[in-house]
């Protein structure tokens, strides 16, 4: 979103000097500041920061998603001042976009996640770039609103900076709409300029071990889904009657996870989690999650905030046994040369201090097990037990690797949930990279073969692009570079023009049965979830049927 400065403008440039991307102008040191009827702020060096509007003594500057009618030419006269402007930055140089040719540019997203939204984010900062984007659920954000732990409300603030994207007039939602079902490729392809895939990961990898797909062994992917409220999961059978579950990871996911089963229900029950789930945990019986690392503490997956936070979570003990502790030989020489990385050595350092804690009686506990590894699976109908094997550090290999020992031991529980990553599935009509679990592509563009070849006008971002890693911050970048691809791309003529108008999307998808929700209907949905929350002091109460999506976006009930 970038701001605008509109009629009331009294030049007295108290804006300027808080502008920590030199975007406004002309300034007092330039010549034209003198005979300039008003300031302009440039849309492609905006950064959103609001310290111009809080300076401004005459309200004269707004969000350019919040202008009245009669303000919206200042979208224009502002970007105008730019085109025959050239300035230099200040603390922070401005960042200037391609300059597009003339005529509109037209793009669909495929995803409603983060780095859909980034990606979507540069491109409508350009008037002429109309971007539609498309998510077979009836919600947007992805991950952040299905994926992100309900007790992690703050993280989910960034939804503030998508909607902002999504409120600007070049900006188009076709929500409950599935490419694939109800438009397809072929058809997004002839209406758009460019198409970007941003689809995420949607399965879980695999243990490849016997008895994986026993009842009780459940994807991580599906119980932080589950207890998110995803409609695809609100039914998802989980099995809380024993009092001790496995989590086979150790990233943030499998945290997440341990965390959300030993967490106190009435604590939980302040947060957005599913009604369905919250109901579930009330009636758990888990007191104890073991979770099992392959490899060292050295190398655990989890950031060390998160790590850090278990111990504040009450009536929960965070169990290591020390001698498990034990580090590879060159971690091991550098933490004592003083020469280790200082992240590496905190996550050792807070680890250590966790086991040095005595256990609270009546307290349900989180167990840590690192250098073990399932390797099978029993049960009669469902999920009994699991065996582990010990593993003990690799000679002679460059990367810090584990070999299994001939020490076992069983482990007894009901629930065993997998969160070892997130992979990438096939795309309909993109070539796809079954090792990687990705699209193959170079800086986005769509990868026509191993040559390099590119395929003018497929573009992906996310985690389809680069796979299963980074979070929110990488994919910003990930979205961003997508963006800049499809715009230079646009610029050097290499995108071909759309062989039929976009206009008849909408109809298109309502005659193959979707039921399109735009952002008047997501609104609705949001705000009709935040009421529902209100009463109870939660941030909302998610709808989970795709029934009560369509409801409250104010759609008449399928007869």
């Amino acid at each position: 979103m970038a701001h605008v400065i509109t009629r009331p403008c009294c030049n007295d440039a108290s804006c300027v000097s808080v502008c920590p991307v030199n975007c406004i102008h002309p300034t007092p040191d330039e010549p034209e500041f003198f005979t300039a009827e008003m300031l302009f702020i440039d849309p492609e060096t905006c950064i959103d920061c609001g310290a111009c509007i809080d300076e401004c003594p005459v309200e004269a500057i707004l969000p350019d998603d919040q202008l009245e009618e009669r303000d919206e030419p200042y979208l224009q006269i502002n970007a105008d001042y730019y085109k025959d402007h050239d300035v230099e930055g200040g603390l922070v140089p401005p960042k200037k976009g391609p300059q597009l040719p003339e005529g509109e540019l037209h793009v669909a997203v495929i995803g409603a996640g983060p780095a859909a939204f980034y990606a979507a984010e540069e491109l409508v900062r350009k008037q002429q770039v109309k971007v539609d984007m498309f998510d077979r659920l009836p919600t947007p954000y992805g991950l952040v609103r299905a994926g992100v732990a309900p007790d992690h409300a703050p993280t989910k603030g960034v939804e503030k900076t998508f909607a902002s994207t999504a409120a600007k007039r070049n900006f188009t939602y076709f929500l409950n709409v599935e490419v694939g079902k109800h438009i397809t490729h072929a058809e997004l392809v002839d209406r758009y300029h460019a198409v970007i895939y941003a689809v995420g990961a949607a399965t879980d990898k695999r243990l490849g071990i016997e008895g994986e797909d026993l009842a009780g062994s459940i994807p991580a992917t599906e119980f932080v889904a589950w207890y998110n409220g995803h409609p695809d999961y609100a039914d998802l059978d989980v099995d809380l009657t024993g009092e001790r579950a496995v989590v086979i990871g150790n990233g943030n996911v499998a945290l997440d996870v341990a965390r959300i089963l030993v967490s106190d229900p009435d604590e939980l029950a302040k947060t957005d989690i599913a009604d369905h789930a919250l109901a579930a945990l009330r009636e758990s019986k888990v007191t104890e999650v073991v979770l099992l690392a392959r490899r060292g503490v050295a190398q655990a997956a989890y950031t060390n905030s998160e790590f850090l936070a278990l111990g504040d979570v009450d009536g929960v003990d965070v169990v290591i046994d020390a001698e498990e502790l034990a580090l590879d030989p060159a971690t091991e020489s550098a933490l004592d040369d003083d020469t280790l990385d200082s992240t590496i050595a905190t996550k050792i350092r807070l680890a250590r201090e966790f086991a040095e804690r005595p256990p609270t009686d009546g307290n349900r506990r989180i167990v840590f097990r690192f250098l073990v590894s399932p390797m099978e699976a029993t049960g009669d109908s469902a999920i009994e037990r699991l065996t582990v094997v010990r593993n003990a550090y690799a000679d002679g290999t460059e990367r810090v690797a584990v070999t299994p020992t001939d020490e076992r031991f069983e482990l007894e529980t009901g629930l065993v949930l997998r969160a070892i990553g997130y992979r990438g599935v096939p795309v309909i009509d993109l070539p796809f990279d079954e090792v990687r679990g990705v699209v193959p592509n170079t800086e986005g563009r769509v990868q026509a073969s191993a040559d390099g070849d590119v395929v003018a006008g497929l573009y992906v971002t996310g985690w389809i692009k680069r796979g299963a890693t980074g979070g929110i911050g990488m994919n910003r970048v990930c979205g961003q570079q997508t963006a800049e691809a499809v715009l230079r791309d646009h610029v050097d003529g290499v995108l071909a023009a759309p062989q039929t108008s976009r206009d008849d999307v909408a109809d298109l998808v309502a005659d193959r049965g979707a039921r399109r929700i735009d952002l008047d209907g997501w609104k609705a949905i949001d705000a009709a979830e935040k009421s529902a929350g209100k009463s109870g002091g939660r941030r909302r109460v998610k709808f989970v049927s795709i029934t009560e999506f369509e409801t409250a976006a104010g759609m008449e009930p399928v007869q």
